[in-house]
């Protein structure tokens, strides 16, 4: 390769997201988010309702949907080797360097843990329930932001954080009548603090992403982030099927779908469709944290929870009781209060920044007339 060809596979490597696109590419990740945070645990809850009970091949499921990451990668590499003036010769192939893959093996493992005991709370849980307590997660999120990445914080989001934790406290001052038929106090309360756990671990994982962004070294582009969540996902994966080896899981699979309420097509349609929603909602949450940042996606996995609860409710027939009432009103009133500062903070910036080019173009007058 001669020096110019060099420089431009250079430049192409250390190009970072134009702003338009970097706010298309938010819209479409905020949808991938939304759509994978509701539909992923109603089709969790799906599973273990009509008779499965594999915890394992469950957290499996929340990152088995890796390979369309790859498909994706392949597309946008031929689309480098086709762009005009870029010689395929020079076409990078992975742009992650071992600094930033080592940290997103660290990431996956942390992950897969992670899906291991969410998928242990939703069985043993209500998926409303379930929902209210995961968005506590935002507060760990935000403390954890504040601790890797220094997330600023305003008076509006402070509010959000204490009424999101407030909601999740009041579920767990009142939980003996949300216990589902035939399932001891011992389990459910295992069920409740598992899934404390789990966001209190998905709430430090995002932070992280963003921490490894920030410590690269490298130009951060979309496609150095799809590779980013492949390689979690992958490693996520790999750590729920050891799961799954230990505890036979993958031997059981044939018998469970045989037994399976809904029939033996439908048990698989719910694993793949259960696939499909998860990989929505990573790979949705790691491109939100790329676009604007952890505490971003985690106000939007918050957001959407009240959505899936009430959808929990609708299609489940979970009892509605009234912590489960205040728990919601303080969850919306803590998004209303986050996004009301988002919008006050957004206000005051576009005004310093009109004021400051008003200035620079008083200035330039000035200037102009002393010559």
């Amino acid at each position: 390769m001669d020096s110019r060809e060099e420089v431009v596979a250079t430049s192409v490597v250390a190009t970072k997201v134009s702003p338009s696109a970097k706010k298309t590419l938010l819209i479409l990740n905020c949808i991938l988010l939304s759509v994978g945070n509701c539909g992923g645990p109603l089709i969790m809850r799906l599973y273990f309702i009509h008779g499965g009970n594999r915890v394992w091949l469950s957290a499996f499921l929340e990152t088995a949907g890796w390979p369309f990451i790859v498909v994706v990668l392949f597309i946008l590499y031929i689309y480098r080797r086709c762009s005009k003036g870029i010689s395929t010769a020079s076409t990078t192939v992975v742009y992650m360097k071992p600094r930033v893959f080592f940290a997103a093996v660290v990431i996956g493992v942390l992950t897969g843990l992670d899906d291991y005991l969410y998928a242990c709370g939703v069985i043993r849980l209500p998926i409303s329930t379930t929902l209210l307590i995961i968005a506590s997660q935002l507060a760990f999120t935000a403390f954890f932001a504040f601790l890797l990445v220094k997330q600023k914080f305003t008076p509006y989001t402070v509010n959000a954080v204490v009424l999101l934790t407030a909601g999740a406290a009041v579920l767990a001052l009142h939980t003996s009548s949300d216990r589902p038929n035939g399932e001891s106090k011992a389990e459910y309360f295992k069920g409740f603090f598992l899934t404390v756990a789990a966001a209190a671990l998905y709430g430090f994982v995002l932070p992280l992403v963003e921490l490894t962004y920030n410590k690269a070294n490298q130009a951060i582009t979309y496609t150095l982030v799809l590779e980013i969540q492949m390689v979690v996902c992958l490693f996520a994966t790999i750590f729920c099927s050891i799961g799954m080896i230990i505890n036979n899981d993958f031997k059981a699979i044939l018998s469970e779908s045989k037994n399976f309420g809904l029939g033996e097509t439908s048990y698989y349609i719910v694993l793949c469709t259960s696939a499909i929603f998860w990989q929505c909602f990573f790979l949705g949450a790691i491109g939100v944290v790329f676009c604007a940042s952890s505490l971003l996606s985690g106000i939007i996995i918050a957001v959407f929870l009240p959505v899936t609860e009430a959808l929990g409710v609708i299609f489940y027939k979970e009892p509605f009781q009234v912590e489960k009432g205040v728990a919601l009103v303080l969850s919306l009133w803590g998004f209303t209060s986050y996004f009301y500062g988002e919008y006050k903070g957004m206000k005051k910036k576009k005004s310093e920044e009109k004021s400051s080019l008003d200035r620079s173009k008083e200035l330039a007058q000035v200037n102009y007339s002393s010559v």
